[in-house]
């Protein structure tokens, strides 16, 4: 009897190929792995963005005397720094538990 609510990703095929859908995430740990190493690319894209459309809303309104629409320019800066200051600190935290713990956190196969 086949298990309908369980299933090993591995027995999955894909296509006509055979290739499988877990095989390339043979372990939890590379998959987290992949998952923090794309998160903190992510973030730094969005950092970027936002970045660059604070600094365009902050020049373009600077110049109208209306301090409060050179304000928001200024308040996206600041937040996209705090933000992308969080990301590197929680990426400084897996690091320091890498060390503490021994673990390989972010290169499980090596």
């Amino acid at each position: 009897m086949n298990s309908v609510l369980a299933f090993n990703l591995k027995d999955i095929q894909l296509g006509q190929n055979s290739s499988t859908l877990g095989g390339s995430y043979a372990t939890t740990s590379s998959l987290i792995s992949i998952i923090l190493k794309t998160s903190i690319t992510v973030a730094s894209i969005i950092f970027l963005g936002l970045l660059i459309f604070g600094g365009i809303t902050f020049i373009m309104n600077a110049g109208s005397g209306d301090p409060k629409k050179a304000g928001q320019g200024q308040a996206a800066i600041t937040n996209a720094l705090i933000g992308f200051a969080i990301v590197l600190l929680a990426y400084t935290i897996i690091q320091i538990i890498e060390v503490i713990t021994g673990l390989n956190i972010l290169n499980p196969n090596l």
